[in-house]
């Protein structure tokens, strides 16, 4: 059964790995050695701050004999489906005060309209049923819903051309899509940079990133890959991929220009209906 992810539940899970390593002698910074997590995670997993993933929390277990309680007792985001490399990220995105991303093929999950999204889950491979994608739909759905505090988080989106290009869900999707990124930048919700293909080769290549800041944590880098993804936490790091990110967007166009040409783009979909 799974346990709610709650303040409460946190405080509990974090208590318990405080204890266990403590008997078993270890400093933070000798357990996270142990279980290949920085020992910043570990402070903020013991101060009900965080949750480890799957993987952080078996090996956990494994380092500190736990007999499966840091799997088993781990609090579930509880909100629908969410792959589990994701579901840190996810968790970290609802407390983020910026959040910078690059999107390189799909528009970012926060973006996403109803039937884009529909499309965009209904793509992978196994297939999915019909009731396994309206789960997921709600998770990405809900994520959109950050945006509805007009000030919080400053939401800055780095769109490879392609992501306008790619006619995901045919051209009536694509427009509502479009129109909708574009209502966004004009009424100054969010600010949208377009990688035009003139550009060619770029920093940011390698694929999706999110950058992200907090009142109370550090910043976070969270990168993605085929069926995978990792929040990278290691100051240095994040400040390579900070400053990737940064370079990318000195290619890019402005934000007026960027939401001309979505707006162009979302005709020539309009006018293919």
């Amino acid at each position: 059964m799974a346990i709610e992810d709650t303040p409460q539940t946190r405080e509990r899970y974090g208590q318990e790995l405080k204890r266990r390593r403590e008997a078993a002698g270890l400093t933070q910074e000798q357990l996270s050695q142990l279980v290949i997590m920085s020992r910043t995670h570990i402070a903020h997993i013991e101060a009900g701050r965080r949750r480890p993933d799957l993987e952080d929390a078996r090996r956990l277990d494994q380092a500190l004999g736990g007999d499966g309680f840091f799997v088993n007792f781990l609090p579930s985001l509880g909100e629908g489906r969410v792959a589990e490399h994701f579901a840190e990220a996810l968790e970290l995105e609802r407390q983020a005060t910026v959040i910078r991303e690059y999107g390189p093929k799909l528009v970012p999950g926060i973006l996403q309209t109803p039937a884009y999204a529909r499309a965009v889950l209904g793509s992978g491979f196994p297939a999915k049923s019909l009731e396994e994608r309206d789960e997921l739909l709600v998770t990405r759905l809900g994520r959109a819903r950050t945006l509805d505090d007009f000030h919080s988080p400053v939401f800055w989106s780095l769109l490879d051309e392609a992501v306008l290009r790619r006619p995901v869900g045919g051209p009536g999707v694509m427009c509502e899509q479009l129109r909708h990124i574009v209502e966004l930048g004009e009424s100054d919700r969010i600010r949208v940079h377009v990688l035009p293909y003139s550009v060619g080769l770029h920093s940011l290549m390698e694929g999706f990133v999110s950058l992200m800041w907090f009142e109370d944590l550090p910043p976070i880098a969270y990168v993605e890959g085929l069926k995978t993804g990792r929040v990278l936490e290691v100051p240095a790091v994040v400040r390579q991929c900070q400053a990737v990110y940064d370079h990318a967007l000195g290619d890019a166009l402005s934000h007026r220009a960027s939401l001309d040409l979505i707006s162009s783009i979302a005709k020539e979909y309009e006018h293919a209906r």
